[in-house]
């Protein structure tokens, strides 16, 4: 075995240029595969943790009837007194936060211009708005009893050439089924680096936003988040109630919990395409070994040399090539994955993106133990593999036909 292994070494050193290009042509498609591996793995992340704290958390008490879809205001289909039901919720030893929140359709209106928005109220001292007080980009933090203020983000904020302190018109869809309208004070500007999220939502206090709506001392849900998410069936059993109902995250993203589960089976289609294409090149270098050793193939199997032994001296040098192409995309590709993963790839204004999943405004890299010794393992069974034809080409070789071939 190893004269196969200084055979194949000399052989691939007789064209040093092929063979690194060759080599690189791998490194550059493991490196992609890591890229590609470290974004799918954080995007997925990403986007559900941004899910829980921005738009589901871990759980939601709603009104049995209640509509999401309709952004319902109608007093059967929210809650009542919710800082009751909220306070009740809170003393279950899994749960971390439980919040009231009324969520009504609104338009925001400055001269000429407008936007549709989510108008939420909120409670301002829950630690569930942490992401927005933490967020602020300008001005200040509404408080419980203001009546005249609210939040916006940087997205709708730019958009509409808003700042703290301006003025603005804000139109809401009431309870009973009219519009009303009232001009509020912009106290503070938030990102979530989520302009999809940022560009949609303006908040105000619970109590505003009741007597806005004219929704009474109701909510619309209990925005419920878990100390560990592990433990929502346990919550799940301890609020059944034939007057509310229970959604679990699963329930309120289903087509992302679709995706996370597919997320593997996808991540190696997109492998083997990539590798595929490595695959072709590498073919295509042995295949050129091969003609250009056919002299040297013919004596090997005219001194008696068998096939077999011939493939085997092939497959030593594919294995070779492929611990060099390895090794050069380890080199440059964990590092860039890793750094990527710091400073990320600013992406700009994606809004809510395919299928209304959460894209933040920088894409990062999240790299695993699991896909480097995966996408590893992979290269260097394709590349072996990819000189199965080149070397069974080799080995069928007729002594007599090579040796007058190579004349």
């Amino acid at each position: 075995m190893s004269n196969l292994f200084k055979m194949a070494f000399r052989d691939l050193g007789r064209n040093r240029r092929r063979t690194f290009f060759s080599a690189l042509a791998l490194a550059l498609g493991l490196t992609l595969l890591l890229l590609m591996a470290g974004v799918i793995r954080w995007e997925l992340q990403s986007s559900t943790d941004k899910s829980v704290i921005l738009q589901s958390g871990n759980l939601q008490v709603r009104a049995s009837s209640y509509n999401e879809d309709k952004t319902s205001l109608a007093f059967q289909d929210l809650i009542a007194n919710p800082d009751q039901v909220a306070a009740q919720i809170a003393s279950l030893e899994p749960v971390s936060v439980a919040t009231p929140r009324l969520y009504a359709s609104g338009i925001v209106a400055t001269g000429d211009e407008t936007a549709g928005v989510r108008i939420v109220g909120i409670d301002v001292t829950s630690p569930a708005n942490a992401p927005y007080r933490d967020g602020l980009v300008s001005g200040q933090f509404i408080a419980a009893d203001d009546s005249g203020g609210i939040l916006i983000g940087q997205t709708l904020a730019d958009k509409m050439a808003l700042r703290a302190g301006d003025s603005t018109t804000l139109l809401i869809n009431t309870s009973n089924g009219s519009v009303d309208q009232q001009t509020f004070v912009i106290r503070g500007v938030y990102t979530t680096h989520t302009p999809g999220y940022d560009g949609a939502i303006v908040f105000m206090p619970l109590a505003k936003a009741q007597a806005f709506a004219q929704a009474g001392n109701h909510a619309s849900l209990i925005f419920i988040l878990l100390k560990d998410a592990q433990q929502a069936p346990a919550v799940v059993a301890a609020l059944k109630s034939s007057s509310y109902t229970v959604k679990t995250f699963e329930d309120m993203n289903p087509l992302l919990v679709q995706v996370d589960d597919l997320a593997n089976s996808f991540m190696y289609v997109l492998y083997l395409i990539v590798l595929a294409m490595v695959a072709t090149v590498i073919i295509n270098t042995f295949i050129m070994a091969v003609f250009e050793r056919t002299r040297e193939i013919g004596i090997l199997a005219a001194i008696g040399m068998r096939g077999s032994r011939i493939m085997a001296m092939f497959f030593s040098e594919s294995v070779l090539l492929a611990i060099l192409g390895i090794a050069m995309g380890l080199v440059v590709g964990v590092p860039l994955v890793l750094l990527l993963g710091k400073v990320g790839i600013p992406v700009g204004n994606l809004g809510l993106g395919l299928m209304g999943f959460l894209i933040g405004d920088r894409i990062y890299t999240y790299l695993t133990l699991s896909d480097t010794i995966t996408l590893t393992v992979m290269a260097l069974v394709v590349t072996i593999l990819a000189a199965y034809y080149p070397a069974r080409l080799a080995a069928q070789m007729e002594p007599v036909e090579a040796l007058r071939s190579a004349q």
